[in-house]
């Protein structure tokens, strides 16, 4: 199991309107935009931006990631194996697996492996 990429995740109140300063500040355009559940996500950088509602998005608020990583099933058997508890999924999304979970110290992570469509595109 490897980790490719980590995101900092930064919470705009509009999508549109925040996305060309990162953009600017990466100098790169967004690899990533897309809807998830009643949100709107831009990956750009090491930035992962989310709009919405605050009703839809502040239960996210609190958890740390996404962290990428290659192999999601793996990943679950070692921090399990460690205390670590699956506190939702594995789910399958528009850009491949992810699943939280709740490290022995408390910290709640979002862990995604992408789809090796997604992954080529973002990682080359």
């Amino acid at each position: 199991m490897q980790i490719l990429k980590t995101y900092a995740r930064l919470f705009v109140a509009d999508l549109d309107t925040a996305l060309p300063l990162y953009e600017g500040i990466v100098g790169a355009p967004a690899d990533l935009r897309f809807g998830f559940e009643q949100a709107e996500l831009a990956a750009v950088g090491d930035f992962l931006l989310i709009a919405g509602p605050p009703e839809h998005i502040d239960r996210y608020r609190s958890t740390v990631g996404p962290v990428i990583v290659d192999d999601l099933d793996g990943l679950i058997a070692r921090l399990t194996a460690a205390a670590a508890v699956v506190t939702g999924g594995p789910f399958t999304s528009e850009t491949g697996r992810f699943a939280y979970l709740r490290h022995p110290d408390g910290t709640d992570v979002e862990y995604v492996e992408w789809s090796s469509e997604i992954r080529a595109r973002v990682l080359g």
